[in-house]
Formats: structure tokens, C-alpha cells, sequence
């Protein structure tokens, strides 16, 4: 595999490897990401792969290097832990960015490719029931509809607008029971673009459930995870594969977990097979990494450190030889770019 690994860490900063993970490399002591850093999210320019943002504990962060090196990018959420970044697949020059614990939960957007921020509605309040302060941890843009926006957070709901954030409406409702998000505790958000017949499919992962709608969010189809997956009900996070041949989800009997399994569907997400694991995971899997160079090629990383590799589309998984410490993002570049610094080897 030709590229560049990116490994997102609470602890150690990004790790990065250009060998194919023979050997793993951290960032320089005068990067703007700390050596020893929070790095919560990563996204990959689609027009340009040698541009790499990193959402991390003092704000948003840029490479132009393909992740050799970093510098902050000045924004309102300087300071801030940025937990989620999503790129807009039919305008890559709008992004957005959310924050969340152990700064306050606020959405932010650019139009001019992450050059220049503004804050967006709505206010999250401070606090929460489940994890004290709430975070962002996921930014889906529709990839068939101009402007169409969701983010959820835990736990703060899932929330949509349709003109690129300019306002927004609230989904969930907490305490519904059929056809509404019940649970505003929300991993993740996946849009599905239309497809061989099939209708746009929104799809929102609350802890313990993966709710589906198939009518723009009007109504909604969920059934609890522990009856779909093998007792397990951590629902984590659900990673379309970019050419659209499967949708893989992550999910756990808990967080930080003891078992953990992925779970890939051929059919949107209406039926759901166990990916073959050769090696027992040591914790929930928590994050997903894909590039459209390669849909064959995914990533994913672990609570406690483990990160596995599958080279055919999701449907079989080799660890990699060594750990690392909390993984909450991970990425991967084609076309890699020269190194002419000395960051420090771990290898």
C-alpha cells in the first residue's frame, strides 16, 4: 500500500508512518500539535491529500505535508478541543468543525477550504446528564444535497440544517418510542446518497441503537443494537466505504469494552454480516479510516490502542504489530509527500 498512516491519539499526538507501518513516527517538539497531545478527529483533503486537518486540544490544525507537520490555524475554537471536522464532498472549500470536553460544545464552519472560521447556532448548553460537559462527535454532509448538514453529540441530540448551518433544527425527541430518535446521546450520523433505485438513507447511531430513515428524517426505523449484533449495545460509529460497495459499523459491549466486533452491510445497512477478526481487539473500536484512492484499503483503531488494517473492504482484519496509546482517529493519504524533518521514531 502506497501512502501515508495517520494515527490520532490522546497521548502521544498523531503518529505517522510512511513505511506502511513498518515503522511509526511522532510529531516534532515544536509542532503546534503537542508531542504528547489530544488529537480527537482527522480529515483528508479530497482535492489535495498533502492537506490533512487535525482536531485537537488547542483548536484546529493544518498539515500541507501529508501530516509531517502541523500549525494552527487562528479560529474562534483556538484553545478549544475540536472533536469533529467533515469536509463537504460537493463544495470541499466549506468544512465545518465541532467542539466539545473539556471546552464548551459549538459548531463551527469555513468557506474558504479552512482558511478563516465563524461560529454557528445553535448553543449547547454546558453541562449534560451522561458525561458531564457534551461533545461533538460527529459532522455528516449529505453527499447529493447542496447545503444539507447534520452533527450529533453526546449527549446534546442530533441536529440538521439545510442551508450549510446557517440555522438548525433539533431531531431527536428524547422519550419517543416509535418513529423519532428516543436517545440523545448520538456517535454518529452516516448519509447515504441515493443509489441503484434506492432512496437517500440517513442514518444516526444513539448509544444503543442505529436509527434509519429513508424519508428525509420525517419518521425514523430503530431497533436496540443488543438485538442485532451479538448482545453488544456500544453503538460506535458506521463508515461507508467510498465506492459505495458497503457500509461498515463499529460497536462494542461497552466503553472502554472487553468485546468488540465490525459489522459490514452490502445492502445499506438493512442487513448486517460479522467481519472475520484475526486477532481479538482489546477494546471498543472507535474509529474508522478510508480514502477514496483505495475503498478496498480501511483502518481502524481502538479505546486502548489497537489498530487493524483490511484490504478487502472491511470483510477481513489484521492487527498491526504494535499498539499505541487511546486511538480516536485514524486516516490515511495517498501520494505521500517528502519528509525533510527529524520527528522522533517510536518504532
Amino acid at each position: 500500500m502506497q501512502g501515508t498512516l495517520l494515527v490520532g491519539t490522546a497521548g502521544q499526538g498523531i503518529l505517522r508512518s510512511v513505511d506502511d507501518g513498518a515503522s511509526w513516527h511522532r510529531l516534532g517538539l515544536k509542532e503546534a500539535i503537542e508531542f504528547d497531545g489530544v488529537v480527537r478527529c482527522l480529515a483528508v483533503d479530497p482535492a489535495d491529500p498533502r492537506r490533512v486537518f487535525a482536531g485537537a486540544d488547542c483548536g484546529i490544525c493544518l498539515s500541507t505535508d501529508g501530516g509531517a507537520h502541523f500549525s494552527r490555524v487562528a479560529s474562534p475554537a483556538d484553545g478549544m478541543t475540536v472533536w469533529a471536522l467533515a469536509i463537504d464532498p460537493l463544495e470541499p472549500s466549506v468544512m465545518y468543525a465541532g467542539t466539545g470536553a473539556p471546552s464548551r460544545a459549538a459548531m463551527f464552519r469555513s468557506l474558504d477550504g479552512g482558511a478563516s472560521w465563524t461560529r454557528l447556532p445553535p448553543e449547547i448548553p454546558e453541562f449534560c446528564r451522561g458525561v458531564n460537559r457534551p461533545r461533538i462527535l460527529a459532522i455528516c454532509v449529505d453527499p447529493a444535497v447542496a447545503g444539507e448538514v447534520w452533527f450529533g453529540v453526546e449527549e446534546g441530540g442530533a441536529w440538521r440544517s439545510g442551508d450549510r448551518g446557517d440555522t438548525w433544527t433539533r431531531v431527536d425527541q428524547e422519550g419517543a418510542r416509535e418513529g423519532a430518535i428516543a436517545n440523545p446521546d448520538i456517535h454518529g450520523v452516516t448519509i447515504l446518497a441515493p443509489a441503484d433505485g434506492q432512496p437517500r438513507k440517513t442514518l444516526v447511531l444513539s448509544v444503543n441503537t442505529v436509527y434509519a430513515s429513508t424519508d428525509d428524517g420525517r419518521t425514523w426505523v430503530g431497533e436496540p443494537s443488543r438485538l442485532r449484533f451479538d448482545g453488544m449495545y456500544y453503538t460506535r460509529t458506521a463508515q461507508p466505504l467510498a465506492d459505495g460497495s458497503a457500509l461498515l459499523l463499529a460497536i462494542g459491549d461497552g466503553t472502554p469494552g472487553t468485546r468488540s466486533h465490525i459489522y459490514r452491510s452490502a445492502d445499506r445497512g438493512a442487513t448486517w454480516e460479522r467481519a472475520l477478526l484475526h486477532a481479538a481487539p482489546n477494546s471498543t473500536f472507535w474509529a474508522f479510516g478510508t480514502h477514496a484512492a483505495d475503498p478496498r484499503f480501511v483502518l481502524a483503531g481502538t479505546k486502548y490502542g489497537h489498530l487493524f488494517r483490511s484490504m478487502d473492504g472491511g470483510r477481513s482484519w489484521f492487527k498491526d504489530w504494535r499498539d499505541f496509546s487511546e486511538i480516536t482517529s485514524v486516516a490515511w493519504t495517498p501520494h505521500v509527500a517528502p519528509v525533510h524533518a527529524h520527528p522522533q521514531s517510536i518504532a
